[in-house]
């Protein structure tokens, strides 16, 4: 071990930007080889067994010992390169390890830059003040080496949004609100976005029930000189509007909040929302059914039943309201397992999809014995009309 640790010590440095790892210890490996390319300050990993490709991503500072434990267990040889040198390991049977390292005369190509291969909308290089204070951009506007992910998601978040307001025309109006907005780290990336980016005219309302939060939400959006944008104490299900809503922001809101946020977004007919769901116990409580009693005997699979039922009935909902919706994989700054954005844009659908929606909601409550918050809400208030059905 201590001769293999210091072989790697001799052949890793920082400019190192390809890496194999070859030659499996065991004919039964999981793995037939491994290939580490650098891209930006991070690396990414693609594993191969005789038939797929399994893809990851480590930070500079795991790579060393990943390379390390790889060939302690799994690997009998290491080649790796940096602009003037090949560096090999070769371990024998016996452990044995040796090291050569020679000057390139062909070297492999770099990988591309997942930044620069990829026209972000937020893009590397522009100070934008609340990604600096988030710590993920430098002060000089560049990605802090270990952020890359939290960059890409938060661009993912943007894109998300931006495939449904792209065509609008500069200058138009958007009013926008953000329920559950929390530290509201989101909600001034899209500010900065419609309003840097986009050019549009934006009221936007972050709406939070945590007073100090929403303290420190308003003293930064002063801080940043965003003027259309304030911070509200209040609850979603007792909010009222002021002005005409055209987006919905909900990201997180708890159990049921998110079919309070859904129902004021449908009521006050707004044109846009965007919503990840979080914590979705009601449905997880109410679940029966002796048909399907597969989907509810184990704890685990009726959580995680409940929850896609959840989404899916809210977004039959939504279309039973006239939406075009899309549930899109989302993976959001704080990893959880809820990764499913519900987004729905108003639009003109016919009497008939209406109805098929509806239909297929009432078909899912009767077969696992369910009464959602959100089919009571738009119920109660004739939102929908499930006599027709």
């Amino acid at each position: 071990m201590n001769s293999l640790i210091t072989a790697v010590e001799a052949c890793f440095n920082l400019n190192v930007y390809k890496v194999i790892l070859s030659k499996p210890r065991s004919k039964t490996s999981d793995y037939k080889k491994i290939v580490i390319s650098q891209i930006n300050q991070a690396y990414h990993l693609e594993k191969f067994t005789a038939t797929q490709v399994f893809n990851e991503n480590l930070v500079s500072g795991q790579l060393r010992e990943f390379i390390t434990q790889s060939l302690e267990h799994d690997f009998q040889q290491y080649n790796a390169w940096d602009d003037r040198f090949e560096y090999i390991i070769q371990i024998s049977k016996k452990g044995k390890s040796t090291m050569t390292k020679k000057a390139v005369k062909e070297a492999p190509a770099k990988a591309i830059s997942h930044n620069r291969e990829k026209n972000y909308i937020l893009q590397e290089g522009v100070i934008i003040a609340p990604l600096v204070d988030m710590g993920i951009f430098t002060k000089e506007g560049k990605v802090v080496k270990t952020m890359y992910d939290k960059f890409r998601q938060i661009n993912r978040f943007v894109e998300i949004i931006d495939d449904e307001i792209k065509n609008l025309d500069p200058g138009a109006q958007l009013n926008v609100i953000d329920f559950g907005c929390g530290k509201s780290y989101l909600t001034f990336i899209l500010y900065y976005y419609l309003t840097e980016i986009k050019n549009i005219k934006v009221k936007m309302v972050g709406l939070d029930l945590k007073s100090d939060v929403i303290e420190r939400c308003n003293a930064s959006a002063q801080k940043y000189g965003y003027d259309r944008l304030t911070f509200e104490l209040g609850n979603i299900d007792a909010y009222e509007a002021e002005f005409p809503v055209d987006m919905i922001i909900t990201l997180h809101a708890c159990d049921t909040a998110t079919d309070f946020a859904l129902y004021n977004a449908i009521k006050w007919n707004a044109k846009l929302i965007f919503s990840v769901p979080c914590c979705q116990h009601e449905l997880n409580a109410q679940m029966e059914t002796a048909e399907l009693s597969l989907l509810t005997k184990y704890g685990i699979v009726k959580e995680r039943t409940a929850a896609l039922i959840t989404d899916a009935i809210r977004g039959s909902l939504l279309e039973a309201c006239g939406y075009k919706v899309q549930l899109l994989e989302f993976v959001d700054l704080a990893h959880t397992p809820k990764n499913i954005l519900i987004r729905a844009k108003k639009t003109r659908s016919t009497e008939k999809r209406k109805a098929q929606a509806l239909t297929e909601v009432r078909t899912a409550m009767q077969a696992f014995s369910l009464t959602p918050t959100l089919f009571q809400l738009l119920e109660t208030d004739k939102l929908i009309n499930s006599n027709k059905i």
